[in-house]
């Protein structure tokens, strides 16, 4: 499975983003997860954020929780990541990523199999 991550770019503070990730193939089943998770100044592979493919279930960081929201249209087998009131910090290097299977430990990068190339958001005035 490849994923394809677009939409990454410059934006101001407070401004907003969204996120686009492609899989190049449907799954069988609907039993895994997708998720965000980026590479800062900070941290190598920071969490943002999942969702169950099935139930749509979708989990967050702390740090972006109540500005950033996951969706995935199953039709067009595409991930999304809607970042508002972008701060400096969400600049990053922002991957998409996808499980096998049904996992339990949604924040965690070892539970996915399949990563994308990145797509550059930087967050600046």
């Amino acid at each position: 499975v490849q994923l394809q991550a677009f939409g990454g770019g410059s934006a101001q503070p407070g401004a907003s983003l969204r996120l686009s990730c492609e899989a190049s193939e449907r799954s069988f089943t609907s039993s895994f997860v997708m998720a965000w998770f980026r590479r800062t100044a900070g941290a190598d592979r920071e969490f943002v954020g999942a969702i169950t493919w099935g139930l749509g279930r979708a989990i967050y960081s702390d740090s972006v929780k109540g500005r950033f929201t996951i969706t995935r249209d199953d039709a067009k087998n595409t991930l999304y990541l809607q970042m508002n009131a972008l701060t400096p910090e969400d600049t990053g290097l922002y991957y998409c990523a996808r499980s096998k299977y049904a996992v339990s430990q949604m924040n965690k990068a070892y539970a996915y199999d399949y990563w994308g190339q990145g797509t550059l958001v930087t967050v600046s005035s």
